[in-house]
């Protein structure tokens, strides 16, 4: 039987954390510490029973009331929780990490031969990371989705993806491998949801569903109800045990002439792509997952919302990751001083990476990367091998992000081609 979406959330709620009776429940007073240093972590996000707050700026924080379980986050680090004990202060230890990441799809996931490829690149390159596909470019899920199911987009969906059958029990034994598990969710493009529900779909000047260039439809970002149900799939994943829920296609399409169901404006998009991912980060509150979003390149150097909602100085508040997708070849009209970006790739990602970081006043490691690794299409069409590879993630370390991830939609890493 299909269940509803308030049915899931109230369900995510009892799941979320065990407080039962069984625990025993203590006031708190602790310190969140970097565990190599034993240096306190400012300001890092702590999830007492469920419910989050901030550590100061000398990483102490309290309770107020008996809590079961103290989870805690900051960027940089590994999410942990623990359980509390009676009459002492609680030092909580977070492992520093920067992740070295590969981008695996809902096909690449399902397939055994591309996962495994996937896998093994943590003993050959040192790989520690996977984003895995939970909802795609076409709207599929790389599992069997309830949230999908109860609002009719899985039967609109093309003709069905292979699935992982037993998601959690997958994530798990990629745990036990020692991998970081990041959860992709496409967000407005999504032509399932919009073919179950046209109430909610982007439409031309004259009324009609539009499509993009992959004739795909999108649904409209200023919808609370497409919130509600991408935050659903978002608990799921949750749920499911990643580590992290990146958000992609978080933005309005690149399209003039749409309409929506608010005045296209810069302001009223900006507002609704900052209001999606503050909700976002307010829903997943009490899983202690990381939040990102990706966001074009030129997202860094522009200084308006480049006409898709993606405002850079809004970003920092809602999420703890901004990957912005620095791929050269994205680049069309270079850099001043650069006008052929894929002849030196690290340069697009270094300056890209520096703006950035000067506009927001973030530090790197709020920051995660895209890579490129797949064959140019804008410029010389060239392999992006070994060295254009290494030349980017030279940049992203030299800027201090919390590491990066790479692309390449085919899903295959070749060893020789990666850092060792």
């Amino acid at each position: 039987m299909k269940r509803p979406a308030v049915v899931l959330s109230f369900i995510a709620a009892l799941l979320a954390v065990d407080i039962s009776p069984s625990r025993a429940a203590f006031e708190v007073q602790g310190v969140i510490v970097d565990e190599s240093t034993h240096q306190p972590i400012p300001y890092a996000t702590v999830t007492l029973d469920g419910k989050p707050q901030y550590a100061d700026a000398n990483g102490t924080f309290s309770s107020g009331s008996a809590v079961r379980i103290v989870a805690a986050r900051a960027p940089g680090y590994r999410s942990t929780s623990v359980t509390p004990t009676p009459d002492e202060p609680l030092v909580v230890a977070l492992a520093p990490f920067r992740a070295r990441a590969v981008y695996l799809s809902v096909y690449g996931v399902a397939s055994a031969t591309l996962r495994d490829a996937a896998v093994s690149l943590k003993d050959t390159n040192g790989i520690n990371a996977l984003v895995i596909d939970a909802k795609g470019d076409r709207g599929l899920t790389s599992y069997v989705s309830e949230a999908r199911e109860s609002i009719g987009a899985a039967e609109k969906a093309p003709s069905p993806a292979p699935v992982v059958r037993n998601m959690a029990a997958l994530l798990q034994s990629l745990h036990q491998e020692g991998l970081y598990l990041i959860a992709r969710i496409v967000v407005f493009k999504d032509d399932p949801l919009a073919s179950a529900h046209p109430e909610w779909t982007v439409r031309d000047a004259e009324g009609h569903a539009w499509r993009d260039r992959e004739k795909l439809q999108w649904v409209d970002p200023f919808r609370h109800e497409v919130w509600d149900h991408n935050l659903d799939v978002a608990e799921e994943a949750a749920r499911l045990g990643f580590d992290e829920i990146q958000f992609d296609y978080v933005r309005f399409p690149d399209a003039p002439g749409l309409s929506f169901s608010k005045s296209n404006t810069r302001a009223n998009r900006t507002a609704a792509i900052a209001g999606f991912l503050t909700a976002a980060r307010a829903r997943l509150a009490r899983y202690n997952v990381f939040v990102a979003a990706d966001i074009f390149g030129y997202v860094c150097w522009n200084l308006d919302d480049t006409a898709i909602g993606q405002q850079l100085e809004t970003l920092g508040a809602p999420l703890d990751y901004i990957s912005p997708m620095l791929y050269p070849s994205g680049f069309t009209w270079g850099l001043p001083g650069c006008t052929k970006p894929t002849a030196d790739p690290g340069q697009i990602v270094r300056r890209s990476l520096a703006e950035a970081q000067r506009r927001t006043k973030l530090p790197g490691v709020r920051f995660r990367p895209w890579l490129q690794a797949f064959r140019d299409y804008a410029f010389d069409h060239r392999e992006f091998d070994a060295d254009e590879i290494r030349a980017q993630i030279d940049a992203a370390d030299a800027e201090h992000t919390d590491g990066w991830m790479l692309w390449n939609p085919r899903n295959r890493y070749d060893p020789a081609q990666l850092p060792h």
